[in-house]
């Protein structure tokens, strides 16, 4: 294991430092020079992130195919994302997406969208980055006695040192190399399981087909609510997301950033699939040799490998995977956050001046990469169950004020008094927040729908007379 962990970061800081450009521009939007193929691919790395290597094959058992309602949501949100917010920003020259906004509704607007991607994409990618850290450290360095919190700086420390000088230009090129291993491991592993169920069983593998559509109104997981839910999460966590809306914007032109989105949102759907199926697979491997499924979801994965389930050689081909999803996913935070904050937050005339800018940014990606650690450390001394729930979660919370703003300001030609924008969005989330406490009655994914709208009603109550 140790291995590949030198000959993966030996890859990844190779291709990282071939041929690449410094400098602001190189830094934000790679000099808009990136092929579509090569991003597509690369969202797809930085999408599946290690959090889904782990909760969605742990999903089958319980949720059987269901999650792929909302996985057809995600793909019908990556064709609106195409053909609404992406003509917007290339037409408008955007760095920062939320500088729309600014032009649009004011400072304030622009400023709060800014705060409230932060926050969001901050904590959730740390959550993401906290689980695949952990088991890095549980699978390789914790049997050598070497702590967590060392392991956390060390992975930190390693994003920053290839993403600082060039920051989206490389992860163009690095995120392409760690998903193809990403599925390559994918792939492994469920050839490994189907072989060690045959093994096992004569049965054939069982698949819920039952479960693909469920029509009972009152279950959290009804057909229309997560496709509903699913196109919206997207536009909000892809389309109003800086994170993921950068790549995009380094494309070489429009129609090329929306073949880009078309296809990775195609692709999402069999990826996704194939983790259930994964899965379906360890499921019934468990049932055949008599071992009792773990209390939690996440878990399904790791105990399988660490208990002899799979072949040793899983174990390499797991770690590989998570190595993977965890760098194309945090990686990809690390830049954007600091494009985000660099913008919005720096002096217009700061901006001007290219080197002090650069300073400017390289103290920032610093400060960003220190927040990851210490976020680490807060959630290794206060670990979570299923994750993939809080952070969809968290986003219905935090993506709803930019659903309503964005919402109003392209579909309305309302101008608002901007100094209060800020109360409105702090409100929304927590009017909601109020609703579930008071009625007892658990919103789902639903919430970001309800929160955008709060949001959007709220806006109209401070238009300009």
């Amino acid at each position: 294991m140790w291995v590949i962990l030198v000959l993966y970061a030996a890859i990844l800081l190779g291709v990282a430092f071939y041929k690449r450009n410094k400098g602001n521009e190189a830094f934000f939007v790679a000099g808009r020079k990136s092929s579509w193929t090569m991003v597509a691919i690369g969202m797809l790395g930085a999408s599946i992130s290690g959090i889904s290597f782990i909760s969605v094959p742990g999903m089958a058992p319980h949720s059987g195919l269901s999650y792929l309602q909302l996985v057809l949501g995600f793909s019908l949100g990556y064709i609106l994302v195409a053909h609404l917010l992406l003509p917007l920003y290339y037409r408008l020259n955007l760095t920062n997406i939320y500088q729309y906004l600014q032009q649009r509704l004011g400072n304030h607007s622009y400023r709060t969208a800014s705060l409230f991607f932060i926050i969001s994409r901050g904590l959730g990618a740390a959550a993401r980055l906290f689980i695949s850290t952990y088991l890095i450290y549980n699978f390789i360095f914790a049997p050598l006695g070497i702590p967590f919190y060392a392991v956390a700086i060390l992975v930190v420390v390693f994003m920053y040192a290839y993403t600082s000088a060039s920051g989206i230009q490389t992860l163009v090129k690095t995120d392409v190399v760690q998903t193809l291993f990403l599925l390559g491991a994918l792939t492994a592993l469920l050839l490994l399981g189907h072989q060690q169920l045959s093994i096992t069983s004569t049965e054939s593998l069982q698949i819920p087909w039952d479960s693909l559509i469920i029509t009972d109104w009152d279950k959290h997981s009804h057909f229309l609510k997560y496709v509903l839910s699913g196109m919206f999460i997207t536009v909000c966590m892809t389309g109003l997301d800086q994170d993921m809306m950068q790549k995009n914007l380094t494309c070489k032109s429009l129609k090329e950033a929306q073949k880009n989105m078309l296809w990775y949102g195609f692709m999402f759907l069999p990826i996704n699939f194939a983790f259930l199926l994964l899965g379906f697979i360890l499921a019934q491997l468990y049932s055949t040799t008599g071992t009792p499924l773990p209390l939690e979801n996440d878990l399904l994965l790791p105990v399988a490998i660490q208990t002899g389930l799979l072949p040793d050689i899983a174990s390499y081909i797991f770690i590989i995977g998570i190595i993977s999803a965890t760098f194309s996913s945090a990686d990809s935070t690390l830049v954007s956050l600091t494009t985000t904050i660099a913008t919005t937050f720096t002096a217009e005339q700061t901006q001007k001046n290219e080197s002090l800018f650069a300073r400017y940014r390289k103290g920032i990606h610093g400060l960003v990469a220190i927040f990851f650690i210490l976020m680490l450390f807060v959630f290794y001394r206060n670990p979570n169950g299923n994750m993939i729930d809080l952070l969809f979660q968290l986003a219905s919370y935090t993506y709803g004020p930019l659903l309503g703003l964005f919402t109003l300001s392209m579909f309305t030609k309302i101008n608002i008094n901007d100094r209060y924008a800020p109360l409105i969005c702090l409100a929304s989330p927590l009017i909601c927040w109020g609703i579930q406490l008071l009625t007892g009655f658990a919103l789902g994914y639903e919430l970001l729908l309800l929160n955008g709208f709060i949001t959007f009603v709220g806006l109209l109550l401070i238009k300009k007379s």
